[in-house]
């Protein structure tokens, strides 16, 4: 494995090769125990060791808020995180609702020991991270035992094929519980295709659903991440709006029949038809 140090804007930078690439943990130059992780020049995630609770990445605040409101304030969770990267969301479950017991499914075991070694957790925080892929951990949970799931699972920049069919949404909605959320970061550009086959995709499964983004990528004007919310009971649609719009990224939500007019007829997905999500544009990243 090759591992290196270089100075980047005036702190040490650690970057080592793992499975999905080259991994930087880039120090924040405006907080002294927070880093931002990178895979092959992409961001991933960010993390405030002193301040768990802070998100920084739009995407992440949005799962944030769905986090915040998938239970009463402070009240404990049973969370499965399917894609780890840098532990973020669930450093953030540790710190906005202690004694949470939560299971990570991260493939990436490079990836994991460098995370774990230079951002170590909180030896306190009930957090089990199992190796392997988000599907086939999600397969030995038992039915029923989550309040929530979480999806942020992407190799070279694009969702597996095989986490985006009815069948792995069934598998999903066969570990929650009554009333328990599923939340997703999906990432699609114009035409955005992909972000509408999820939609009906997940209306096959769930009855309930949200879509949280940046309008300017629900107009198809841009490359970016959208969070797709959905549940078998109705969802906190008025405190997901209004946390959503005054957020300092803001974003729009969208749900009901401006969801489904969004989605537009698309086909749902299946095990037969699937593919990953679309690769971002290079130029994303310069």
């Amino acid at each position: 494995m090759a591992k290196g140090r270089q100075q980047r804007r005036g702190r040490e930078t650690v970057a080592e090769t793992v499975d999905g690439g080259l991994a930087e943990l880039v120090p924040d130059r405006d907080r002294p125990r927070a880093w931002t992780l990178l895979v092959d020049g992409a961001p991933q995630s960010h993390v405030d060791l002193d301040d768990p609770a802070r998100l920084d990445f739009a995407y992440q605040r949005r799962l944030g808020h769905v986090i915040d409101l998938a239970a009463p304030p402070g009240r404990p969770l049973h969370a499965v995180h399917l894609g780890g990267g840098a532990l973020t969301l669930a450093r953030y479950v540790a710190a906005t609702r202690p004694r949470s017991t939560q299971q990570v499914v991260e493939i990436d075991a490079p990836l994991v020991q460098l995370v774990r070694r230079v951002l170590p957790l909180d030896p306190g925080a009930r957090i089990r991270v199992r190796g392997g892929d988000a599907r086939a951990g999600l397969a030995r949970l038992p039915d029923g035992w989550a309040d929530l799931v979480v999806a942020d699972v992407f190799s070279g920049a694009r969702t597996p094929a095989h986490l985006t069919s009815t069948e792995f949404l069934t598998e999903v909605r066969r570990v929650l519980k009554p009333g328990g959320t599923y939340a997703a970061n999906l990432a699609d550009g114009p035409p955005l295709g992909h972000l509408r086959g999820q939609i009906a995709t997940a209306a096959e499964v769930f009855p309930e659903l949200a879509l949280a983004a940046d309008p300017v990528v629900l107009r198809a004007r841009r490359f970016g991440n959208a969070v797709l919310v959905a549940s078998d009971t109705p969802l906190p649609v008025a405190d997901l709006t209004r946390r959503v719009a005054t957020d300092p990224h803001p974003g729009r939500v969208e749900h009901g029949r401006a969801l489904a007019d969004f989605a537009g007829g698309a086909a749902p997905v299946t095990d037969a038809n699937a593919a990953p999500s679309p690769a971002p544009p290079p130029e994303l990243f310069r």
